[in-house]
């Protein structure tokens, strides 16, 4: 395969746009994080206690996933550079390593994502054990009348 210096260059724009998404993941968990630690200072609430530890999971998640991608970046840029100066084998193993630290990124990407329904979890559960079911509500509320 013959690689030249424009074949780094089309990951530029995806790894700028990627670097983007996962920086607003970071930036709304970073808010959401910071709002549920000031409920949880009011409210002492355990829910709220794994949520913030299922989100500072997740934060970690993304701080791989961005360095993941700005390895991956700054491979594309060596290996334009060592185009440029001719290298072409070198060059090769350096893209093929931007690629590799690309796939790492999005795995953890995935997995994070997978991560991200805990929280909705431990809330919906939470709201769930807080109510009584509604059949239960009826089946008193006709008992007693």
């Amino acid at each position: 395969m013959e690689i030249t210096l424009t074949t780094p260059a089309l990951l530029f724009s995806t790894l700028s746009l990627l670097l983007l998404a996962y920086t607003n993941r970071f930036l709304a968990l970073s808010t959401r994080i910071r709002s549920l630690y000031d409920r949880y200072r009011h409210e002492q609430a355990s829910g709220v206690r794994q949520q913030i530890a299922s989100l500072l999971g997740r934060v970690r998640l993304i701080r791989l996933m961005q360095l993941l991608g700005i390895l991956s970046l700054l491979c594309c840029v060596v290996c334009m550079f060592f185009l440029f100066e001719g290298w072409f084998v070198l060059g090769k193993w350096v893209f093929a390593a931007s690629l590799v630290l690309l796939m790492a990124s999005l795995v953890v990407s995935a997995m994070e994502i997978f991560l991200s329904t805990r929280a909705l979890d431990i809330e919906l559960h939470e709201l769930w054990t807080a109510q009584e079911p509604l059949s239960t509500r009826k089946q008193e509320g006709g008992e007693r009348a």
